[in-house]
């Protein structure tokens, strides 16, 4: 079994060191335009072999998309980050593009791979890739909701002083400053949050979750990896595991949530097909306008992509 990381950046190098690790996959092929990155990176993953303990063989390859054929699942970590002076417009041309250009070679070689995009501005390249896969939209999917709720998750554990492997939250909607965290839905070992922690506290942590990737910016000056590329290697886990985890995920809808060729993060069950089902939770009439609102900004992206004629 064959896994494909296109992008050997940060993230992308991250996914697949998680990957391997988890020792579920035979390959892990990573794959980036620069000479000599990915062989590199692969190589000197292959290495912690002996002390971590697992098989996975890692193949690095720069632009051979042939060593990708027969993968499973790929992820698409590709793109250039915003810098000084771009617009949003340019950024989106520029990774649209990128994205177009990857997904047309990662399926001219697996046909019948599943598509996990992590390139940004997310729900709108996964609105590119799935318009240049010609492959069902259950198998093309965007890695969001899972790192988003992640943050919001390890934020309450330290605010409660507890494991986060004890909570389970939801969050929906685009990735960004319009997404929608779903307190409602959001318990301690099965106890709702709001019994554990008093409201002020809990909006600030939305808040710090819907602004988690700009804190990040701030400490840092470039974007996160760790927690984006380990929850990209959980999606493939669960596809290629089959093991029918349910995450939210960004994906193409056709009439759930009362929303139409959007693409958005909504819960679904992830296993061996991609996306075996979509999951429509009852939301309140302040939770669906939020969703909404955060569908139409995406909306206005994806309008702004199409008027450009790259895909």
């Amino acid at each position: 079994m064959k896994v494909t990381v296109v992008g050997a950046g940060n993230v992308g190098a991250t996914c697949a060191q998680v990957i391997a690790q988890k020792n579920i996959v035979q390959e892990v092929v990573l794959v980036d335009i620069k000479e000599g990155i990915s062989e590199g990176k692969s190589l000197d993953l292959w290495q912690t072999a002996p002390v971590n303990y697992y098989d996975t063989r890692l193949v690095g390859s720069t632009n051979d998309y042939s060593k990708t054929a027969g993968s499973e699942v790929v992820v698409i970590t590709s793109g250039v980050p915003r810098k000084p002076g771009m617009s949003r417009d340019d950024l989106i041309s520029i990774n649209a593009g990128i994205v177009k250009s990857v997904t047309e070679n990662v399926v001219k070689y697996s046909p019948d791979t599943i598509i996990v995009v992590v390139s940004n501005p997310l729900d709108v390249m996964t609105y590119a890739a799935y318009a240049s896969a010609n492959l069902p939209k259950t198998r093309v999917m965007g890695m969001a909701g899972i790192l988003d709720t992640a943050r919001y998750r390890a934020f309450l554990a330290e605010a409660l002083d507890v494991s986060p492997r004890d909570i389970q939250a939801l969050l929906m909607g685009g990735h960004g400053d319009t997404m929608v965290p779903l307190p409602r839905y959001t318990t301690v070992s099965g106890i709702p949050v709001t019994e554990l922690i008093d409201q002020e506290r809990l909006d600030a942590i939305v808040k710090r979750t819907i602004n988690g990737g700009g804190e990040l910016v701030n400490l840092m000056g470039t974007s996160a990896w760790y927690a984006p590329g380990s929850a990209a290697a959980q999606m493939v886990e669960a596809i290629v595991m089959d093991q029918k985890r349910i995450f939210p995920c960004c994906i193409k809808l056709e009439g759930e949530y009362g929303l139409n060729n959007m693409f958005v993060g909504v819960p679904v069950k992830l296993g061996k097909n991609g996306v075996e089902q979509v999951i429509e939770v009852a939301l309140n009439e302040a939770e669906t306008e939020l969703l909404h609102n955060s569908a139409n900004s995406v909306k206005k992206i994806m309008d702004v992509l199409d008027g450009m004629n790259i895909l």
